[in-house]
């Protein structure tokens, strides 16, 4: 059976009625910004996740991973399972709680999208202004970002991971 999909509304009734709230971003997202009460099973730990005999509510934060996860995540519930409609980013919208933690680093995948933009652009500023072999900069980049979204492996973010800015506040 296909999880329905409920607006912040309903799902805050949901909540109050036992329902419970699972956030399946990854736990550096999660850190950051969460809803108030809800559970962190990233999508990779959805076999962690035993049927609970309530109601759950799956999110993402905008709705897409959940929407890409569906099957996963009815399996993992069991009935009773629904998915909130737009993920976090609509929770906000509607303006109920969330909270927010600057603290914490920035998300691995928004580091890796800051990081290989800016040595593309620097691979072909170089290789315009310097020399054209800076443009094989560009090309391994490129190339590393071929092979991470073929794989599901990406070098760049284990590497970032393991870096001491990306330590959990407080730890």
């Amino acid at each position: 059976m296909m999880p329905k999909s409920v607006t912040p509304a309903e799902a805050q009734r949901l909540i109050a009625g036992g329902a419970t709230l699972v956030d399946i971003r990854d736990a550096d997202e999660h850190a950051r910004a969460h809803v108030p009460g809800s559970t962190s099973v990233p999508v990779a730990q959805l076999d962690r996740l035993a049927a609970l005999g309530r109601p759950m509510i799956f999110h993402c934060r905008s709705g897409s991973r959940t929407r890409a996860h569906v099957a996963r995540l009815s399996a993992a519930a069991g009935p009773g399972c629904y998915i909130l409609d737009g993920g976090l980013d609509a929770w906000r919208r509607a303006g109920l709680p969330v909270t927010l933690d600057p603290r914490q680093p920035l998300e691995i995948m928004r580091q890796v999208q800051l990081i290989a933009g800016a040595l593309v652009l620097l691979g072909v500023a170089l290789g315009l202004l310097v020399a054209p072999a800076f443009f094989a900069l560009s090309a391994f980049v490129g190339a590393g970002l071929m092979m991470a979204g073929a794989t599901g492996w990406c070098g760049m973010a284990i590497l970032l991971r393991r870096l001491p800015w990306n330590r959990p506040a407080g730890a």
